[in-house]
């Protein structure tokens, strides 16, 4: 595996164009757009403030670049470099952006979560939306043919569904939500799930024309769902909740076909568990000079990992969770499923150095990873049931059913911490399906923009 030269960049914000020919980057108030294939410059724009978010159309021909203290969205165009769009929210302020799916319009979020305005970049158009929650509370099917917005009026939740074709209302229906939290479409576009706030285990599931589907609780005056994530075939609706377990409903009858606990103790003869172990790398002692160079030098204070194969039964580093305060760190806090369905990936945050990997053919505890640092971020790749796993620390580790690696990232200064996030962007951009060429740059380039300020 090989890696670029280290490029600045701001706020962690990269990002692989959608057809996976172009890197996008930013350096305080700079955009600069790079080949991904030769990491040439090919466009550099001035945004008029530090750009804070950033998000490329679905046709890859526009880029947004939010800045949130000025309240200002400026959209560049890779076909006409002379041309930009300018979005001035003024006195209501922005606390979010992004693209609508057709890549034409953007929803900004204004301050205080008032309002959502839908602009059309070629033609003046705009819809307002009232007491939204924030852009968590939107959600377009997959297809991008329709929108879900989760409102608050009169101290009552509502979810209305607009045809982003023409921005025209479909369906205006309540829901039956003491807070309403979040809402997510079925990836086949049928079954919007929404769920209320952590306080009340409680979701719903709504068919398109706003009929209710059902409803499921699984227990009742404790701290309920944290987290959740459709199957990509849509069969399966995995939940995550703060009693550190997993429920999976199925699509045909709405009810629960199993749990996933998530133990301190992994005691079943089944379930591989693989442990990150470190060691220093050795160095022969005629390879040893006064003063040392600089390659000998780093290696000397590096440290190397590997996994291990542990004997069961494991005992995993458990935490004990402050209840007393808000957002207690417990729970199922991340779950995603393999795009091949056979997999369900976890995370316990009262077990936080440990992934949990799920067979879904068999409902049964495949494999944990259990990492010597929290665990802050997985993603599964796109095309094949590969799992990247980073830990904030200068490395990225990768599971599959063959077995697991641990790769070393270069970098250098503070690069070497807080990346995870990064890494993972690049490693598995949101749209890898679409391009070839973005697999195999993805190990080629992996540390192209992990360099210090």
């Amino acid at each position: 595996m090989s890696f670029s030269e280290l490029f600045k960049l701001s706020g962690l914000l990269g990002r692989f164009s959608p057809d996976g020919k172009c890197l996008a980057s930013c350096v305080q108030y700079r955009l600069v757009v790079r080949d991904a294939s030769t990491l040439q410059i090919l466009q550099l724009y001035t945004c008029l403030d530090q750009i804070q978010y950033i998000e490329w159309s679905s046709d890859s021909l526009f880029i947004l670049c939010a800045m949130y203290k000025r309240g200002v969205v400026q959209v560049w165009s890779l076909e006409q470099p002379d041309w930009h769009c300018k979005i001035d929210e003024g006195s209501a302020g922005l606390v979010a952006s992004c693209w609508s799916p057709d890549g034409r319009h953007i929803l900004n979020t204004t301050e205080f979560h008032v309002s959502v305005n839908s602009s059309v970049l070629f033609s003046l158009f705009s819809l307002s939306l009232m007491n939204l929650g924030s852009l968590a509370g939107i959600a377009f099917t997959k297809d991008g043919r329709y929108m879900a917005v989760a409102e608050r009026r009169d101290c009552k939740d509502f979810v209305s569904i607009f045809v982003c074709s023409d921005w025209q209302l479909l369906r205006h229906f309540d829901t039956e939500t003491q807070d309403l939290f979040g809402i997510e479409w079925a990836p086949n576009g049928c079954v919007l799930a929404a769920w209320d706030t952590c306080l009340e285990y409680k979701i719903l599931l709504y068919s398109l024309d706003g009929r209710l589907l059902s409803t499921y609780r699984a227990y009742e005056w404790s701290l309920g769902i944290k987290s959740i994530a459709w199957s990509p075939s849509s069969q399966f609706l995995a939940i995550g909740s703060y009693d550190e377990k997993v429920r999976i409903l199925n699509h045909v009858t709405w009810k629960k076909i199993t749990e996933f606990e998530h133990p301190a103790t992994v005691a079943s003869s089944k379930t591989i568990v693989y442990k990150e172990v470190e060691k220093s790398p050795s160095v022969e002692t005629e390879r040893l000079s006064f003063p040392p160079t600089r390659a000998l030098a780093s290696s000397l204070f590096s440290t190397q990992s590997k996994y291990d194969v542990s004997q069961v039964p494991v005992s995993l580093q458990h935490i004990k969770p402050v209840t007393d305060r808000a957002n207690p760190k417990m729970g199922i806090g991340m779950l995603a499923f393999s795009p091949d369905n056979c997999f369900l990936a976890t995370k316990n945050d009262n077990i936080p150095n440990a992934v949990w990997i799920w067979d879904i053919q068999k409902l049964k505890l495949f494999v944990v990873l259990e990492q010597l640092c929290a665990v802050q971020s997985f993603q599964w790749d796109p095309r094949q049931p590969r799992l990247a796993v980073c830990t904030g620390n200068s490395k990225v580790y990768l599971w599959s059913p063959a077995g697991c690696v641990s790769v070393q990232v270069p970098m250098e200064g503070k690069a070497a911490a807080g990346t995870s996030q990064a890494i993972i962007s690049f490693l598995f951009p949101k749209y890898f399906s679409t391009c070839k060429s973005v697999r195999a740059l993805s190990c080629k380039w992996l540390g192209c923009f992990l360099g210090a300020l």
